[in-house]
């Protein structure tokens, strides 16, 4: 039986505004492919990320351009050889794996030999501003147990992290420089983020320009993202990085996202299964990575001003699986 590619990009408001080193953004983007056989329908949601050198239209064209191979019964591990990693291929690798999921009446956990999905807790990030004003947020999301506190470089960092800590005192805490810290700040910003007690730095030198990172005493693990997309990747982080952040968007899917966790941890190496700002269908699939991560962070829906429906049940920081009415 045919089967029918159609792609959508949809706009979803931010709640306030969401800020990193490398800017502000008010509303998350993001380009949805659905492929329908017979009854069933199949969905995947992507980011497309102008750092990695994706547009909306480019992410879109692509999905479009792979209409007749799909129509065809193309599945997941031809779609990897097909095309390159990324925001397209994450798109119609969900949904593929949702339609097959669909239509056999299994599972997406079950389809991959995966145990039944549990609830989790996520992080909830910080987004960057103020000492101050990153205080007073940590204060308000008390109720969260882990929080990933959004960093940008410069002499403030050190008294961001100071200030979330004393307001968060019981708080686990990650931090995400985002490429922005630089050799010369780069032990001084460690040390403080050992003092505050943070479990992991993630990304703090820009890619290409962090072999510092092999040349300090890491005093807090350190965590690749930007440095890091696929399973490929791995070998040659090892000696500058103690953790990997697999997103799916950077992946191009689950299928190489797993791969590529599973690579990581042969390497010894561990594990955060993260994501753009998205909605649940987005976080849906990454969820099943996060059954065996050592971290994470999936929160993107509790930064939207409102969510899809159905979507993900979030309470207190515990994510939960979900329904097979919105995947897998």
């Amino acid at each position: 039986m045919l089967r029918f590619l159609d792609t959508s990009i949809e706009k979803w408001p931010i709640a306030g505004h969401f800020a990193i080193a490398r800017g502000t953004r008010a509303e998350a983007v993001v380009v949805v492919a659905a492929i329908r056989q017979g009854l069933h329908l199949g969905r995947g949601e992507s980011v497309p990320y102008a750092r990695y050198g994706e547009s909306v239209e480019a992410t879109t064209a692509a999905i479009a351009a792979m209409a007749g191979a799909v129509a065809e019964g193309m599945g997941r591990d031809a779609l990897r050889g097909a095309m390159p990693p990324g925001a397209a291929r994450n798109a119609l690798d969900c949904a593929l794996l949702d339609l097959e999921a669909k239509a056999s009446g299994q599972s997406a956990a079950a389809l991959l030999g995966l145990p039944t999905p549990r609830p989790l807790v996520s992080a909830y990030t910080l987004s960057l501003d103020t000492p101050a004003a990153m205080a007073a947020a940590a204060q308000a999301a008390a109720a969260y147990p882990l929080l990933k506190v959004k960093l940008g470089g410069g002499d403030d960092d050190v008294a961001r992290m100071r200030a979330v800590r004393h307001a968060a005192p019981r708080a686990r805490l990650l931090v995400d420089a985002n490429e922005a810290w630089t050799g010369g700040d780069l032990e001084r910003n460690m040390a403080a983020a050992a003092e505050a007690g943070v479990e992991l730095v993630e990304q703090p030198l820009p890619a290409g320009g962090d072999d510092a990172l092999a040349r300090i005493a890491r005093t807090v693990p350190v965590c690749a993202d930007e440095s890091f997309h696929i399973a490929a990747d791995v070998a040659g982080l090892v000696g500058r990085y103690d953790a990997v952040n697999v997103k799916l968007d950077k992946a191009g899917g689950l299928t190489e996202g797993l791969a590529a966790a599973a690579e990581a941890k042969r390497h010894g190496l561990r594990v955060m299964a993260g994501c753009m700002v998205g909605t649940s269908l987005a976080m849906a699939p990454a969820l099943l990575l996060a059954q065996t991560a050592d971290f994470v962070d999936l929160d993107g829906p509790l930064l939207l001003a409102r969510d899809r429906a159905p979507g993900l049940r979030y309470d207190d920081g515990v994510v939960y699986p979900p329904e097979p009415a919105l995947w897998g």
